[in-house]
């Protein structure tokens, strides 16, 4: 697997080199600055290991404490003695906040804005008393010229680490300053293994298998990239992967859009069709529209056709009501001549020829009567046909009452057998609401008319 490289000056990576095999190993870290940019131990406490992380800064601190849970993360400065001391800080630069005086003038002469903060001393002797339990595998300093008061509060006889890094320039300068301080180291056991420009490394004799694998800079054969590669590396992957996935939308999106159009497509034939079916429907209603007025004329039509035959049927109403007053009055006139001709005597005296009339005899003698009645009425229309006879019988009838009306009764009976239906011979028609009477009631009431009106031939 590749090393992730987060140290400043490739230091994790020797270290690695050196240490890599150990399982869990400890470390401390003097001058901490940050749990992740420059840091030495990021790649270590990513493999499991674990230790103590001693940054005075607060800012700093907090960080360490909310992304090193395993550590032990300490908010003092290291130095010779317990107590306090004022730290210079310059807060546009990271990592550059120092204990000496003399740095922190250097840092205002370049025109860099210098804060003070006064804070807790402690020696590594007590820290290592209070918080080690075993093997330290290697320990690092980078104090910005404070370090060989450092130095001076750690025990190396009791506590004593495999390897010790530690920064051996003035602060942002190439000067090397370790000969103030690196007596303190190599008086106690430890030999010098490789400078890498910045820091001095050395180690334990005790553990001096170790220089083998110090004797040489960072190179490929360490199979490591720098954290600002790998996160460059994988945001790329990131990107590359956004990047398939926009592709697919992008895919997705032009099916998506093929979609759309097949069903902006169906929609627009579906729109077309209803477009198709509401012209019908208005086409249809235009059509009942045109059949229910239609409808409408033929009833007002019809309405007037019926307001018509109202008028018609009461003008026939009042027709018949007229021919029903007129009933009315001939039928009392017709009582009025029928009770004066019961009361008269030629009623009486025919009497027996009405009786006889009305029977309808059958028999031989009454077939005789009638034949011979028949050739007397034949022979009384031929002798009334004839002009002169009638002028010279005439005078000799209306001296006679009675026979006046034997002849009117003979006439009426012959011109009876001649006359339409529904008419009286030789007299008036009779109304519509008396054409059914029989005949014979007919006959019987134009003999009564006939008797009213003897000189009507």
């Amino acid at each position: 697997m590749r090393f992730i490289s987060y140290a400043q000056n490739s230091e994790d990576v020797l270290l690695w080199r050196a240490l890599g095999h150990v399982d869990k190993g400890f470390y401390i870290d003097v001058g901490a600055n940050d749990p992740v940019e420059h840091s030495v131990t990021k790649a270590f406490y990513d493999a499991g290991w674990r230790g103590i992380s001693i940054e005075p800064l607060p800012s700093f601190h907090a960080a360490f404490l909310e992304q090193r849970p395993r550590d032990v993360n300490l908010a003092i400065a290291a130095g010779a003695a317990n107590g306090e001391l004022t730290l210079y800080d310059v807060p546009a630069v990271r990592g550059w906040a120092s204990p000496e005086q003399s740095v922190a003038e250097l840092h205002r002469s370049e025109g860099h804005e210098v804060a003070e903060l006064t804070v807790p001393v402690r020696t590594l002797a007590s820290v290592c008393e209070e918080h080690v339990k075993g093997d330290i595998h290697f320990l690092k300093i980078d104090v910005e010229g404070f370090e060989g008061e450092v130095l001076h509060g750690m025990d190396f006889q009791r506590w004593r680490p495999w390897i010790l890094v530690i920064e051996a320039t003035l602060p942002n300068s190439r000067a090397l300053n370790h000969g103030a301080w690196e007596h303190l180291v190599v008086d106690q056991g430890y030999r010098y293994a490789w400078f890498d420009g910045l820091n001095r490394y050395y180690v334990a004799e005790e553990h001096a298998g170790l220089l083998a694998h110090l004797d040489i800079q960072p190179n490929v054969f360490d199979d490591f990239i720098p954290h600002h590669l790998d996160d460059a590396w994988r945001q790329i992957d990131a990107l590359r992967e956004q990047a398939g996935k926009g592709w697919e939308q992008a895919a997705t999106m032009e099916r998506q859009a093929i979609e759309l159009d097949t069903l902006h497509q169906q929609a627009a034939r579906r729109a077309q069709e209803l477009e198709q079916e509401a012209a019908a429907a208005r086409a249809r209603h235009e059509q009942s529209v045109a059949r229910l007025e239609a409808q409408g004329a033929q009833l007002r039509q019809q309405l007037r056709d019926s307001e018509l035959h109202a008028q018609e049927a009461e003008l026939q109403a009042q027709t018949l009501s007229a021919q029903l007053h007129e009933s009315a009055a001939w039928g009392k006139d017709l009582e009025a001549r029928l009770v004066a001709t019961l009361n008269s005597s030629s009623w009486r005296l025919t009497a027996p020829l009405r009786f006889i009339a009305r029977r309808g005899d059958n028999s031989p003698a009454a077939i005789v009567r009638r034949k011979a009645k028949g050739a007397a009425r034949r022979s009384l229309r031929w002798l009334t046909t004839r002009e002169a006879l009638r002028r010279a019988v005439l005078p000799l009838v209306m001296r006679s009452p009675k026979l006046q009306a034997f002849v009117a009764q003979t006439l009426a009976a012959a011109k009876q057998a001649t006359a339409p239906e529904g008419v009286a011979a030789g007299g008036p028609a009779v109304p519509a609401a008396l054409r059914e009477l029989p005949q014979s009631a007919r006959d019987a009431l134009e003999q009564l008319r006939r008797a009213y009106e003897p000189n009507h031939e």
